[in-house]
């Protein structure tokens, strides 16, 4: 997946396209991340970044960013489908890791501490790779 379309699919977008996304990520965020546990090499650091996400004292840049790479990963069609075994998340992962190096000092020991109880309390995510 090259540069360009990542940033594209980062765009943080206005206002309405941001509140569309939070909804959407809401609703979808959990379930899609329990079928890719195994193939995101760096959960706890997604839920994290959903935290930082939803943490209104979050910059409304960096929110736009994440909630756009949320909205991709929770998406089930995307450039590769998610339903396709073992390469359906290779993009998503792509477009979390750019999202990640983008906005990485946002991200708080506080939305760690927030996925660290996230992951530990569901046993769906435990058998979840660390990162």
């Amino acid at each position: 997946m090259d540069d360009v379309k990542i940033g594209e699919i980062l765009a943080p977008g206005d206002d309405e396209t941001q509140e569309r996304r939070a909804k959407q990520v809401q609703s979808k965020f959990w379930p899609t991340l329990k079928r890719a546990a195994r193939y995101v090499p760096f959960s706890r650091d997604v839920v994290a970044a959903f935290y930082c996400a939803t943490d209104p004292g979050t910059p409304t840049r960096v929110r736009g960013v994440l909630l756009a790479a949320l909205a991709y990963f929770v998406m089930p069609l995307d450039i590769l489908p998610d339903f396709l075994a073992m390469v359906g998340f290779t993009d998503d992962v792509a477009v979390l890791a750019t999202a990640f190096r983008m906005i990485q000092t946002h991200i708080k020991d506080d939305h760690y501490q927030q996925a660290d109880r996230a992951l530990a309390d569901d046993p769906d995510l435990k058998s979840a790779p660390a990162s």
